[in-house]
């Protein structure tokens, strides 16, 4: 595993543990924290075999130090949010609809290196990326209703965000729908990755 990759996973460890200290509601830290557990060492497992690049994990590193960011202070309450919650005039804080929206834009390129390696056309890769990310939104937005009314329903909308919004998952879904189109701008740069992977894969 190159040096690089090493000192992205370190810096996301060091932020993981700066935002597991004193958490604001420790349950609902607990409950954010589950798909980190499985998926941290996942993702290392996958860069062993596919050799991820740099570029892939830093999205992954950004995005995921913001999941631990909202954790820590959970989504609907992430306080340095306000700021420009008060700027735009917003009548809720909206922390969560950008970490959707960057969960469609950051992790539709590491999805893309898992997926290239398998598939035999750069648009079906594409194709698969986007329609992996919009499953994975929704799903997700199924699991944190019932994580929520199963595990801990007393932590009611802190965990959920909803903030009184009663489309609050659809308009989380269409948010990281839009943030995984704006990959497909990209499709040359994307191209010439699927050929990389792919003539990496025959070696």
């Amino acid at each position: 595993m190159p040096q690089s990759h090493k000192l992205i996973y370190g810096i996301y460890i060091a932020v993981w543990i700066a935002m597991a200290i004193n958490p604001k509601y420790p349950q609902d830290w607990l409950v954010e924290n589950i798909l980190v557990f499985l998926f941290f060492p996942f993702i290392i497992w996958m860069d062993k075999r596919h050799q991820f690049s740099t570029v892939a994990l830093v999205m992954l590193l950004i995005f995921a130090s913001l999941h631990s960011l909202g954790s820590h202070y959970t989504y609907a309450e992430m306080e340095h949010f306000d700021i420009i919650t008060r700027f735009l005039g917003f009548e809720r804080n909206h922390f969560d609809r950008l970490v959707h929206f960057l969960f469609g834009l950051l992790l539709f390129r590491i999805i893309f290196e898992m997926a290239a390696p398998h598939i035999s056309s750069v648009r079906t890769a594409l194709l698969f990326t986007l329609t992996l990310i919009i499953s994975i939104s929704t799903v997700y937005e199924m699991l944190e209703w019932l994580a929520a009314i199963i595990l801990h329903p007393e932590l009611g909308t802190a965990f959920l965000g909803t903030q009184g919004d009663e489309w609050d998952a659809q308009k989380d879904t269409l948010c990281a729908l839009t943030g995984a189109l704006i990959n497909l701008t990209f499709y040359h740069g994307y191209a010439n990755l699927f050929c990389q992977k792919s003539a990496t894969q025959q070696k």
